[in-house]
């Protein structure tokens, strides 16, 4: 950690530690040791400005060791400890804490707390979630307890117990739905991995019923019918996952338009993607519509359609679509010039992620429920744009 960040994090602690300390040496007429305090708070900050950062960490320890009844102090150096990767020091300080006979039953909640985020920062999970589970019966941390358990469950896979504990955080403060959709979603995947379609299908229901703007439950739906090859639900579903966020139509219009084929229902395909196209914020529905349009009517109508909507909606996929279709067949020095082409937008579209995450920025290649970066669910989808979907 850089010293000048280490000065903004431990300002505020080296403050008040000064200050509290100057009160009670006021408090019991004790100059000489208020003296010494305030001497080794100083040097602290010393070192803190001259980027010595470990040494301006021994004298705030000195100065919490001096003033050892300062609760707000030590939970500060604690934290300190575990946001180093120093997890160690952080246990034996926060079990420490707990220990001592002089802390209020709130104070020896919050040090307990603290103990399980440096349990769960060491990976000890087992250690964490007891520690957790006895706060559960502390109705001032049950919710933060709560939050970590579910962590943890969630780092262990361990769907159902996550549920039960979002489902309760879900009844003291609400908002939990999208996050419990995605757990029994988790769940349903699991059992249509395994071939349990029957169990996936209500699994996946139970989802839809938690929070029925759920876009993977569908999506999931659709897949459990068409392994069922019961395409006319498959569609069903499909449908109502695009309509419900459009931005999903790339992850599934390529089994949606099988599905389609399959039941022969050409014309219910042309009026889907015709209502995309208006919706659709990338260019898949245009693509799509295009192949269709090569086949039922001419190449030559097909590059019409697609000049007039890049016009409108410019696209490196689009334009590749063109040049596939204007250039087929072409040989000698056009033909390498045409190559050439699209060589180059292909590495275009190579070096752009093809989803991101709207919580934190992370830019994947393929579609991930929960961000492998920020944790959230359900936040990762495919970039539109000229270069993008």
């Amino acid at each position: 950690m850089p010293g000048l960040e280490l000065f903004w994090l431990l300002l505020p602690l080296a403050a008040y530690s000064g200050y509290l300390t100057g009160r009670r040496g006021s408090e019991r007429s004790s100059g000489a040791r208020f003296s010494e305090l305030s001497q080794t708070y100083f040097s602290g900050l010393n070192y803190l400005l001259n980027e010595q950062p470990d040494k301006a960490l021994e004298v705030f320890l000195k100065i919490a060791e001096m003033d050892s009844d300062t609760f707000e102090t030590q939970l500060a150096l604690g934290n300190l400890f575990r946001r180093r990767g120093e997890t160690d020091r952080a246990i034996r300080l926060h079990q420490d804490l707990y220990s001592r006979p002089k802390l209020s039953s709130e104070q020896r909640s919050i040090a307990l707390q603290e103990l399980g985020e440096d349990y769960m920062r060491a990976g000890l999970l087992d250690r964490a979630e007891a520690l957790y589970t006895d706060l559960l019966n502390v109705g001032s941390q049950e919710p933060a307890a709560l939050k970590h358990l579910i962590a943890i469950y969630q780092q262990e896979r361990d769907w159902t117990r996550a549920i039960e504990m979002a489902v309760r955080l879900d009844q003291l403060k609400g908002g939990g739905a999208p996050l419990i959709a995605q757990f029994y979603c988790e769940l349903a995947e699991q059992a249509r991995t395994q071939g349990a379609f029957d169990e996936a299908r209500s699994t996946a229901q139970r989802a839809l019923r938690t929070d029925s703007k759920c876009v993977r439950a569908r999506i999931l739906l659709g897949r459990i019918e068409r392994n069922l090859d019961r395409m006319d639900l498959a569609i069903e579903h499909f449908e109502a996952a695009v309509e419900v966020d459009p931005d999903f139509l790339p992850e599934v219009l390529p089994e949606l338009l099988d599905a389609y084929e399959a039941q022969s229902a050409c014309h219910q395909a042309r009026d889907f993607l015709d209502r995309m196209l208006v919706r659709d914020r990338g260019v898949s529905a245009m693509l799509a519509r295009s192949e269709m349009i090569e086949r039922t009517q001419s190449r030559s109508d097909a590059i019409t359609f697609l000049a007039d909507r890049l016009h409108q909606r410019p696209s490196v996929r689009g334009v590749l679509k063109v040049i596939d279709l204007s250039f087929a067949g072409e040989l000698g020095q056009r033909a390498e010039a045409v190559g050439l082409v699209r060589e180059l937008l292909h590495r275009l579209l190579d070096r752009k992620p093809g989803y991101r995450c709207s919580r934190c920025g992370f830019s994947p290649r393929a579609l991930h429920w929960q961000c492998p970066s920020c944790k959230s669910w359900g936040s990762i989808k495919p970039v539109p744009g000229v270069a993008g979907e």
